[in-house]
């Protein structure tokens, strides 16, 4: 029974006693937090519950009085419940807390199912949700910056972690190749072009400045269609082959980027490809049938104030072009329209603005407005030797995805961009990611991984006798910690799926190693007991069967060997 199901049932049991004994009605806990939380310390048991000191106040009696009552009912009713066996001990501490021990009877049946499953506590049957996950979908006027790398490694990674606990994902890049700075970049090309061709030209400001820019110039100098382009002596033509060779370019940079990142999506959803379908007229007349969208000084408005926005949007100005807002309306109705009902947004933190009147305009569509969540992915400082990288070497450069890659490689790359909360602000030690030591954490992981493949592969002992050996042996505190450790595993994707964060796992998977490096330390796992050796074996085959699988949710490789 994995640890969630036990903490679901000893839940539903505390609510019943606290029902029945306290008089306490059911509705009391329907808007409170879980009843259940982890304790700090191993001391303090695997699961604990404050509720005895959160009921004093209401009750007028000791939390420590209360919490003998409720305990004194738990000891009834467990021995004839689904947790028979689950529990080995309860206590009480401090003011009133309860503490629950699981038994090692419990965890020795979880690591069973753990290296018989493969893939450890993974959903099988019936999806959850269609989850649409649109990350990245940086314009494409210049290579993917560290910003951008941050935002594919959190999207891939919280893509493969909802599939893996049961949603049905669409990884989307949506592709912004209309508008005002794909119109600045068709210039800048065609601006550097000429000035390849000789001609002296007074370059804006306001146009892209980076090498990548003067590279793409070369190129179209040595294409003979360049000639033909411009041929009839328009220059409007030639710049617009200008921009479309400049998008197109740097889109195949984008892809290759993100392709050797190890990041693929299943759809590119083109801006360009929503205008000319008329799809964004629909959803402007389908809202302004229901109501919400009204003409003012020549411009058509949103009310998105009726849905809690601070102030109501333009959808299209008085020169009959389109706003952003407009667009991305349409955006999202047609993903609505695709059948998806899970619409997860990773934008960048200069769109926190923006979040309440897409919001709204999920409201306006018929929709929850929970049924959109936006995740705001926030900068990366990168670091090394202890000084801060700066993010723009000279004017119109930066540092980019590709450059992180070729500097620490995709798995140091990918985990660092993961090892803090999202919506935080990440710093990011280049040195560090490159260290082959137990200060990496990346290396620190894989390292046990590859540690417990060679134990594993000289062991001499056949992968049946380890998954049926006799795992009551496992008794040492190292051995207990780490069988505790991996039983945390669900609880982890269980809290990731919630916060739509995968930072959880790689924090967890440090301390998974960390948990086997001691027990590993402290104790042989070759011992010349044959029952002892091959109950060790199944343990660490259970860790590795967990790194495995947390490591491939973050993208990062779990190696045999290092």
């Amino acid at each position: 029974m994995p640890l969630c199901k036990i903490e679901q049932l000893l839940s539903e049991l505390l609510v019943k006693i606290l029902n029945e004994t306290l008089k306490i009605p059911e509705s009391f806990f329907e808007s409170a937090p879980s009843l259940l939380e982890s304790p700090k310390e191993e001391a303090f048991g695997d699961s604990a519950t404050s509720i005895a000191l959160k009921l004093a106040s209401c009750l007028k009696r000791p939390p420590r009085e209360i919490a003998k009552e409720i305990v004194a009912s738990l000891h009834k009713k467990i021995p004839v419940s689904a947790l028979q066996g689950c529990i080995e001990k309860i206590d009480i501490a401090g003011a009133g807390f309860i503490n629950f021990y699981f038994s090692q009877e419990y965890f020795s049946s979880l690591l069973k199912e753990v290296i018989a499953s493969g893939e450890p506590f993974v959903a099988r049957g019936k999806k959850r949700r269609r989850a649409l996950v649109e990350f990245v979908s940086a314009n494409p006027t210049g290579p993917l910056s560290v910003a951008h790398g941050r935002q594919a490694a959190v999207g891939d990674a919280l893509s493969n972690l909802l599939a893996y606990v049961g949603y049905e994902v669409t990884r989307e890049y949506y592709l912004n190749d209309k508008g005002n700075q794909i119109n600045i970049l068709g210039n800048s090309v065609y601006l550097r072009l000429q000035e390849l061709e000789g001609k002296t030209i007074e370059f804006p400001e306001d146009h892209y400045q980076g090498e990548y820019i003067i590279d793409l110039a070369k190129e179209l100098l040595e294409k003979p269609e360049t000639s033909a382009a411009g041929a009839c002596g328009a220059s409007n033509q030639k710049q617009e082959y200008c921009k479309e060779y400049g998008v197109k370019r740097i889109l195949e940079i984008i892809r290759k980027e993100l392709e050797d990142f190890g990041v693929t999506f299943d759809s590119w959803y083109s801006q360009g490809s929503l205008e000319k379908s008329g799809k964004i007229e629909e959803t402007i007349s389908f809202l302004r049938e229901k109501g919400y969208i009204y003409d003012k000084d020549g411009a058509v408005w949103f009310q998105s104030t009726k849905f809690g926005d601070d102030k109501d949007r333009v959808v299209i100005k008085s020169d009959g072009s389109y706003t952003y807002l407009a667009p991305d309306i349409a955006y999202h109705q047609d993903k609505f329209t695709r059948g998806f009902d899970c619409l997860i947004n990773l934008w960048g933190p200069d769109h926190h603005g923006y979040i309440p009147r897409m919001k709204a305009a999920v409201e306006a569509l018929g929709k929850e407005k929970d049924a959109l969540h936006v995740i705001i992915v926030q900068l990366a400082t990168l670091y090394k030797n202890g000084k801060v990288v700066s993010m723009s070497t000279r004017k119109g450069e930066y540092v980019t995805l590709r450059q992180v890659i070729d500097e620490v490689g995709v798995d140091a790359g990918r985990f660092f961009f993961l090892m803090r909360k999202t919506d935080s602000h990440l710093d990011f030690d280049l040195e560090l990611a490159k260290k082959q030591s137990s200060e990496n954490p990346v290396y620190y992981i894989q390292y046990a991984h590859a540690r417990i493949s060679n134990i594993l592969t000289n062991a001499g002992i056949t992968l049946a006798q380890i998954k049926n050996s006799d795992m009551s042996l496992l008794k040492e505190k190292e051995e207990l910690g780490l069988l505790r450790a991996i039983a945390k595993f669900e609880n982890c994707l269980k809290v990731a799926e919630l916060q739509l964060d995968p930072y959880c796992v790689t924090s967890y998977l440090q301390e998974l190693a960390e948990s086997f490096h001691r027990f590993y330390d402290t104790h042989r796992v070759l011992v010349d007991d044959a029952p002892r050796k091959c109950a060790r074996l199944s343990l660490i085959l259970g860790a590795k069967t967990v790194i495995a699988a947390g490591l491939k949710l973050l993208g990062v490789h779990a190696p045999e060997k290092m």
